[in-house]
């Protein structure tokens, strides 16, 4: 089955339908322009009660590599999804690339750290939106798709075969709230997939 992170976690109902449905990783947003920016309080209370072999990823875009490092010791959270190059361990880095043509291919090859691509829009993550998949035919290394994702184009998604999927605004009702129907077909979707 592919690789899923459920992404824009905001409370521990959500999370845990996450983990029950099959959810590899969940993501919570530290940047604070985010409608689904969660203090790291809550989040840490949220993380202390995630089981095991569940990762935990924090979403940062405007902190250092010090902030970073320390949220991410105090939360408990196991990766860092980074939005420019910091001087982070690549094993513990995931590095978000907004596609907007061709050309942001070439950040792709060349980050260190393992690439998250998503579509390219003002604001950071969570936007909806799809860039164009057909130029990830181009790309010669593993990558987690992520833009856009939602239940109408999930065939489309995993028939590009990519190492993971990160999915936020496609499964809401609202911002930092799940839909649980659209949750639980989408983990339908993806198991009758295999």
């Amino acid at each position: 089955m592919v690789r899923v992170k459920i992404c824009g976690i905001t409370n521990l109902e959500d999370a845990l339908l996450s983990v029950e449905l099959g959810t590899h990783a969940l993501g919570f947003v530290f940047y604070k322009g985010s409608k689904r920016y969660i203090r790291p309080e809550d989040a840490k209370a949220i993380v202390r009660k995630i089981p095991p072999f569940v990762t935990k990823v924090g979403v940062f875009v405007e902190e250092d590599e010090i902030e970073i490092q320390n949220l991410m010791k105090g939360i408990g959270l196991d990766l860092a999804q980074i939005y420019r190059d910091v001087s982070l361990d690549p094993r513990i880095a995931i590095r978000a690339v907004r596609i907007r043509d061709e050309e942001d291919l070439i950040e792709v090859e060349k980050t260190p750290y393992f690439p998250l691509l998503d579509a390219y829009s003002e604001a950071y993550g969570g936007g909806g939106v799809r860039f164009d998949w057909n130029l990830l035919k181009k790309v010669k290394r593993d990558f987690i798709l992520a833009g856009g994702i939602n239940l109408e184009n999930l065939e489309d998604a995993l028939s590009i075969k990519p190492y993971a999927i990160d999915v936020c605004s496609g499964l809401e009702e609202s911002p930092g709230k799940k839909d649980k129907r659209k949750m639980k077909e989408f983990f339908e979707r993806i198991r009758n997939h295999e």
